[in-house]
């Protein structure tokens, strides 16, 4: 049997992410062949994964992050079984690790994310290798980008609420594009402006209102008229450059925007929540 070495076992883990104790096994059992140990482990994580295939991974962490430039940003989750492995240090930079990825190399969507190189593998593949480390089913569940003059990332203490936000324009005060992450974050906005809610939640809107209406009593003739009031509200609540600044409520996020430049606005936003 070939001499395992700590060197070999210390670059095995790091390739892999597994325990030394592991690495060392794999190492044993394929008589030193780095490949075949790589292999092992691979597959010891999709044998656990598809023990726990059934297993619900409602836990996890939500990331964001911005690129050097600040011009790119990614928000991801992944998921785990549990909240102690959603704590765990070595889990966080394990996601942290893909959060880059995605932040650096820009993939179209969740699919290419899982697709790119990562270790000698593919994300996809390394996450199911985790499970194996990990013993928890685990997801790379959700991922988007934007893309714009300034993005600004957010994460809330806990990692289970992320933000991502991009602007027309890049500026000194950052304390601006931060606050507007915090806005999202806080505030829950289901589109940037009136415009950009779809049909089908402005109809939503419009019917919930008429029932409400009509519940209270009020006269057929006056339900359309009365809906439309509570959409221009729903407007105001829930759109985030019509929404009251949460730091200052005299002014609206496109006011407090527009007191820092004209031309400044939001191009677009990401906000991604597990239950809290």
């Amino acid at each position: 049997m070939a001499a395992i070495n700590a060197a070999d076992v210390a670059k095995l883990r790091r390739v892999t992410l597994a325990g030394m104790m592991d690495c060392k096994k794999a190492l044993e059992e394929s008589d030193g062949n780095f490949d075949k140990a790589i292999e092992i482990i691979r597959k010891k994580g999709q044998a656990v994964a598809n023990k726990r295939a059934d297993k619900e991974a409602s836990e996890g962490v939500v990331l964001s992050k911005v690129s050097g430039d600040g011009k790119a940003g990614a928000i991801i989750v992944l998921n785990s079984e549990t909240d102690f492995v959603a704590k765990n240090a070595d889990f966080l930079a394990f996601a942290n690790k893909i959060l880059d990825l995605a932040v650096t190399k820009k993939p179209a969507n969740l699919e290419a994310l899982k697709s790119l190189p990562m270790d000698g593998g593919k994300v996809g593949e390394k996450v199911v290798e985790y499970v194996g480390i990990i013993g928890e089913k685990l997801d790379l569940s959700y991922f988007e980008k934007i893309e714009a003059a300034h993005v600004q990332a957010y994460i809330h203490p806990g990692n289970r609420l992320a933000t991502l936000v991009g602007f027309t324009k890049a500026g000194s005060d950052v304390q601006v594009y931060k606050d507007v992450a915090m806005q999202i974050a806080a505030m829950n906005p289901v589109a940037i402006d009136k415009d950009f809610v779809p049909e089908s939640v402005i109809a939503q809107e419009i019917e919930i209102g008429k029932e409400q209406a009509r519940r209270d009593g009020k006269p057929e003739e006056m339900l359309e008229r009365i809906a439309q009031g509570k959409l221009t509200k729903f407007f105001k609540e829930s759109t985030l450059l019509n929404q009251d600044f949460v730091k200052d409520n005299k002014m609206t996020i496109r006011q407090y925007l527009q007191s820092v430049s004209k031309d400044l606005t939001v191009t677009d936003f990401k906000r991604f929540t597990l239950n809290l």
